[in-house]
């Protein structure tokens, strides 16, 4: 699977990722550290991403419907 790690966790997340065979990004890998939501949820849907976070706006299916 394809993952962004949000800042709001630490990067060793997306290494261990890594080591079990996915292809992990943190925000902090484009320069994203401080980007609005609606920002970061673009990139990683360009990405074909799934976005991993402690932020709970993430959550509001009505404004990241999980389908996209």
């Amino acid at each position: 699977m394809r993952f962004k790690i949000d800042e709001n966790l630490h990067e060793d997340i997306a290494e261990a990722l890594r080591t079990h065979g996915h292809d992990a990004q943190t925000v902090f890998d484009q320069g994203l550290r401080g980007h609005a939501d609606p920002e970061i949820a673009e990139v990683a849907r360009r990405e074909w991403r799934a976005v991993v976070t402690l932020d709970l706006d993430f959550g509001n299916i009505r404004e990241y419907p999980p389908e996209e």
